[in-house]
C-alpha cells in the first residue's frame, strides 16, 4: 500500500465524502431523495495491513441520516445500516477520482434500497459538480461548486498534514498560529479557512472571525474562483484585473497555491 494511495483514501474520506451534507442542502433532488429516510451509512476499504488503522483491517467513514439529514463521523461504526465496501484503498481511490466504474460491495442494500439509491444519487451529483471541466451557467450551481471545492481544499490539505504527507508536515510544523481563508467579495456564505500551528492544522467552513486571517484567497465573483480552481484563468492574469485578490504576502499565495495544486492532485 503506497503513500500516495493513503494520502488520496485520506482525502476522499475525510474530505470529499462530508460534502454530501452540503449538496443535499443546496440541491433539491438530493434532498427529496434522502427525505423521510433514516440509517447510518459507511464507505470502507480493506486494508492490506490491518494494524495500520481502523479496526477489523478496514478504515473508513460514515455519516448518519437522520429523518433526511445528514451528520458525518469519521472512523468505522460497529454496526452500519448500508455500507459500501471497497476491496483496498487503491479501488476506493480509483472509484472516487473516476478512474475505475468498479462497484464497491454493498452489505445491506436489499434491507434499505431507499438510501442505498439516495447514496448513489448524491454521489454522483457530488461527482459531477466537483469534475465538472467548465463553470454552470447559473449562479445558483457556480455558487454550489466554489462551496464544494473550498471546503475541499482546506479540509484536504489539513488531512495531508494528519496523514503525515512530508510537504505539508514541513510547512505546518515551521508555521505560528496562522489563519489562511478563501473567500468570495461580498458572500460570507461562500468561505473556508485553514489554522495551522506546530504542526496542528484544523479545517473549518465559514469566516474566521476571532481575527484577521494572516492570508486571504479572495475572488470577486463565484465565476473568477472557478476560473482558478478549475484551471480555465491565468492566476497573474486574474490578479492584474482584480478577479483574484491576495490578502497578504504574495509568496504565502504561492505556497498555500502548491498545496491547493497537492489536493486537486489526488482528488482527481
Amino acid at each position: 500500500m503506497g503513500d500516495d494511495e493513503v494520502y488520496a483514501s485520506r482525502i476522499f474520506l475525510n474530505a470529499a465524502l462530508p460534502l454530501l451534507k452540503v449538496v443535499a442542502e443546496d440541491r433539491e433532488s438530493v434532498r427529496k431523495g434522502f427525505a423521510g429516510k433514516s440509517g447510518v451509512v459507511q464507505v470502507s476499504a480493506r486494508l492490506d495491513a490491518p494494524q495500520a488503522e481502523g479496526s477489523g483491517g478496514k478504515t473508513g467513514t460514515h455519516f448518519f441520516v437522520e429523518d433526511g439529514k445528514l451528520r458525518f463521523a469519521r472512523g468505522l461504526h460497529a454496526s452500519p445500516d448500508l455500507e459500501l465496501e471497497f476491496r483496498n484503498l487503491a479501488a476506493l481511490n480509483g472509484f472516487f477520482s473516476g478512474t475505475s466504474k468498479r462497484l464497491p460491495r454493498v452489505r445491506g442494500g436489499l434491507k434499505n434500497p431507499g438510501l442505498l439509491v439516495a447514496t448513489f444519487k448524491a454521489l454522483l451529483a457530488m461527482a459531477a459538480v466537483l469534475g465538472a471541466k467548465e463553470p454552470p451557467d447559473s449562479e445558483e450551481e457556480q455558487a454550489l461548486a466554489v462551496k464544494l471545492y473550498f471546503y475541499l481544499l482546506s479540509a484536504g490539505i489539513s488531512q495531508l498534514n494528519k496523514a503525515g504527507h512530508p510537504a505539508v508536515v514541513k510547512w505546518t510544523r515551521a508555521s505560528p498560529d496562522r489563519v489562511y481563508a478563501w473567500t468570495v467579495e461580498g458572500r460570507p456564505d461562500l468561505s473556508a479557512y485553514l489554522r495551522i500551528k506546530a504542526g496542528n492544522s484544523r479545517a473549518a467552513r465559514g469566516i474566521y472571525e476571532r481575527s484577521k486571517p494572516f492570508f486571504t484567497m479572495s475572488f470577486d465573483s463565484p465565476r473568477s474562483a472557478l476560473g482558478i480552481l478549475l484551471s480555465r484563468d491565468d492566476m497573474v492574469e486574474a490578479t492584474k484585473a482584480g478577479r483574484i485578490i491576495m490578502k497578504g504576502a504574495p509568496e504565502y499565495g504561492a505556497a498555500l497555491g502548491e498545496y491547493m495544486l497537492l489536493v486537486g492532485g489526488y482528488a482527481k
